[in-house]
C-alpha cells in the first residue's frame, strides 16, 4: 500500500485529489494538511511514502515544505501538485528534492501514475512539463555535454550505467531486474551516486545523465 500525505490550502482540491487516488488500487491518503508547516509536522507523525504539495500555501509554501522534507525526512518522496508550470517553478521544486512535477489541470491518469512513480523510487513530470524540460535541455545540450561527462568520470562503470537507468526514468525495482541484483543493492548505488554527485534527488541525476550522453532524447 502506498501511504499519502496531501496537502492543499483548498479543501475542494483536497477532496478531488483523495477521491481520484481512492479510485487506484494500492493508494491511501493517509493525512491532509491546509498549509506546508502542517505538511512536514504530518510527515515526520505518519511517514508516508509520498508528500503530494502543493506550491501556494500559508505559513510554508510547497517549495520550502519539499526542501525541509528531504533533510528531516528523506524516506518519504515529494511530488508538488499545482497551477504553476512556470520555468522558476519547476526548477525551483526539482532543485528543493522534489521527484514529481504534476499540473492539476492534468489527466487524473496522470496523478495516479506520479504518485506510483515516486513512491517506487522513480521520478514524474506531466508530460507537458516534461517536454518542456527536454525542449530546454536540448537546445544547450552541446555546451553542457562536456561539463557533465567531466563530472560523471568520477563515477565507476557500475555507477554509470545505474545512473544511465535512472536517467531513462527506471524505478530501483527495474533496474533491479535489469541488472540481476536485489533491490537494496540498486538503492545503495542510487544514494551513492547522488551523495557523490552532490545532487539531492533522481531527477537531478537524470538530467546529467541526459546531458552527459548516457540517454538517448527518446
Amino acid at each position: 500500500m502506498i501511504r499519502v500525505l496531501l496537502a492543499d490550502d483548498e479543501a475542494m482540491i483536497r477532496a478531488g485529489v483523495r477521491a481520484i487516488l481512492g479510485t487506484a488500487d494500492g493508494i491511501e491518503v493517509v493525512a491532509e494538511a491546509a498549509d506546508g508547516r502542517e505538511a512536514v509536522d504530518l510527515v515526520l507523525g505518519h511517514r508516508p511514502d509520498v508528500a503530494l504539495l502543493d506550491i501556494r500555501m500559508p505559513r510554508l509554501d510547497g517549495l520550502q515544505a519539499a526542501a525541509e522534507l528531504s533533510r528531516v525526512a528523506p524516506g518519504t518522496a515529494v511530488a508538488m501538485l499545482t497551477t504553476f508550470s512556470e520555468d522558476e517553478y519547476i526548477a525551483s521544486a526539482l532543485g528543493s528534492g522534489a521527484a514529481g512535477f504534476l499540473l492539476k489541470s492534468g489527466n487524473p491518469r496522470e496523478l495516479i501514475a506520479g504518485v506510483q512513480a515516486v513512491a517506487e523510487g522513480g521520478a514524474y513530470l506531466s508530460p507537458s512539463i516534461a517536454r518542456r524540460v527536454i525542449s530546454h535541455l536540448g537546445a544547450g545540450r552541446l555546451g553542457k555535454q562536456a561539463t557533465a561527462r567531466t563530472r560523471i568520470e568520477e563515477l565507476t562503470a557500475r555507477e554509470r550505467e545505474v545512473l544511465a537507468l535512472v536517467g531513462a526514468g527506471l524505478s530501483n525495482a527495474e533496474i533491479a531486474q535489469r541488472l540481476h541484483v536485489v533491490e537494496g543493492t540498486v538503492k545503495a548505488y542510487v544514494s551513492q551516486v547522488l551523495a557523490r554527485l552532490g545532487f539531492k534527488n533522481r531527477v537531478q541525476a537524470a538530467i546529467l545523465a541526459y546531458e552527459a550522453g548516457l540517454v538517448g532524447e527518446e
